[in-house]
């Protein structure tokens, strides 16, 4: 368990950071022009890796359906994946 939480939380960060970067880029790319094509393949590749280690620690944690939909859609949101991440490290130590 402690593998898969590991593995969830270098995710979780790295998804966020990516996340936030490609947020700034739409909007760089919106209002000043230029854009970085590979950019968007680099953040759906790190978000299905995101995905597989959140669907990994729920199936060992046992997570309900509507908590597992939850912790995906964090990583769809800019910051949203850091508050989850802590607060998922919290409820799985404590149980």
């Amino acid at each position: 368990m402690k593998s898969a939480i590991t593995r969830y939380r270098v995710m979780a960060i790295v998804a966020g950071i990516v996340l936030l970067a490609f947020t700034v880029e739409i909007v760089v790319k919106y209002t000043l022009g230029p854009e970085i094509p590979w950019f968007a393949q680099l953040h759906g590749l790190i978000y299905m890796i995101y995905l597989i280690t959140t669907i990994d620690l729920a199936r060992r944690a046992n997570w309900s359906v509507g908590r597992i939909i939850g912790m995906c859609l964090a990583g769809t949101i800019p910051l949203l994946s850091f508050i989850a991440e802590r607060w998922v490290v919290k409820s799985v130590r404590a149980s």
